[in-house]
């Protein structure tokens, strides 16, 4: 999960791979990224939570 973080945190936001679905949610469940469900590819941010989850 921590390394998923990591390339969501490198890009302003995320596509959602393909297969990953599952990991993403469990992201968005654990309130590390907000997952964005209104554009066509959805896409994902890191939020605070997951900021300091990622660094510390």
């Amino acid at each position: 999960m921590k390394s998923l973080l990591e390339v969501i945190d490198q890009q302003v936001s995320s596509s959602i791979l393909g297969g990953m679905e599952e990991q993403y949610e469990e992201l968005e469940r654990l309130g590390y990224i907000r997952i964005d469900r209104h554009t066509v590819q959805h896409a994902a941010s890191i939020t605070p939570e997951g900021q300091e989850f990622l660094y510390h």
